[in-house]
């Protein structure tokens, strides 16, 4: 058995490698969080692998779709032409139910007797940022006792007062100031590379030279050029949802500034509010706009012909 990310796998960086047909030398490929597989990826997968070869696609039908276009695994459950399995054991505790609730339109009240779920209500962007920053550097470390390294930010966009680039800004004077002296970044950064559009690789900076910034990326030393460093790299105290999507931390601080109301679905709530494993803060702006979001808006329609294509393979379907 051997694993890989989609990306690893078609480039031929990670996974069992090709056989001499140039197909992927598996019996059995099994794609965990399926939803975030694009139809470009798709297509490449299943060309790449050989007659006969089993193809298993996993994932949460509640969560965002991919960031790129189509939305292969929503297409292929619709057309019915596959075996489905459905297996989803809901999270644990109060996050757990919180989730599932969301997965169904409902916003419930839980106990969380552990503080694993606090909500805490802003008034503005600049209370929002405040807050944030305390939960990350102090409140979740201490009475939770997950650290800041542990603990992701995610909020709807990267855009606004307190969005992703504002968010970041703060958290890194707080927890790693420096004068950015690598095109913005200082060792000990907490970043995400983007080495195509909807893939992320959380990482930290440890340096920088001739040929680039350096990062460590789940362990893996990675240089990204110099000329590309502008474009394929972000700081990751704070994330978006469609980020974060596919991702789980120990601690989740997800934030809903009052600006960002219009950004919110049940889709998005559901995946941001998913991510931590043992504690959730939700930094509340947002007022009567998140349950409504939860009840009534749905995912953004996508235009797409998979399901009808499909579905013409298979006589009788």
């Amino acid at each position: 058995t051997a694993t890989a990310t989609v990306a690893g796998l078609l480039g031929q960086a990670e996974g069992p490698g090709r056989d001499a047909d140039g197909a992927i030398a598996v019996d059995v490929l099994v794609v965990l969080d399926a939803p975030q597989l694009d139809v470009d990826d798709a297509a490449m997968l299943v060309e790449l692998l050989a007659d006969g070869s089993c193809l298993v696609l996993s994932g949460d039908p509640g969560t965002l779709w991919s960031a790129g276009p189509g939305r292969v695994f929503a297409d292929l459950m619709a057309a019915g032409i596959c075996p489905r399995i459905a297996s989803r054991t809901p999270d644990f505790g109060p996050i757990g139910e919180l989730v599932s609730g969301i997965g169904i339109g409902e916003l419930n009240q839980v106990e969380a007797p552990g503080k694993e779920v606090v909500i805490v209500p802003v008034r503005d962007a600049a209370e929002a940022i405040h807050r944030t920053v305390q939960l990350v550097a102090d409140s979740v470390p201490r009475a939770i006792g997950v650290p800041a390294e542990e603990t992701q930010v995610i909020t709807p966009g990267h855009g606004g007062a307190a969005g992703t680039r504002a968010l970041n800004a703060a958290l890194k004077e707080r927890l790693n100031p420096g004068p950015g002296r690598f095109g913005g970044f200082d060792p000990g950064d907490r970043v995400v590379y983007v080495p195509a559009p909807g893939r992320i690789r959380p990482g930290l900076v440890s340096g920088a030279d001739a040929e680039g910034l350096r990062l460590e990326c789940d362990g893996e030393p990675v240089v990204v050029p110099k000329e590309q460093a502008d474009q394929a790299v972000r700081h990751g105290w704070a994330v978006t949802g469609h980020q974060a999507a596919g991702l789980r931390w120990p601690a989740a601080v997800v934030v809903l500034p009052g600006d960002a109301t219009a950004a919110l679905s049940r889709p998005w709530v559901y995946t941001a509010f998913g991510r931590g494993e043992r504690h959730l803060s939700v930094v509340h702006g947002a007022d009567a706009a998140l349950p409504r979001a939860v009840a009534e808006v749905g995912p953004k329609p996508r235009t797409t012909r998979l399901q009808k294509l499909v579905r013409a393979q298979v006589p009788g379907a």
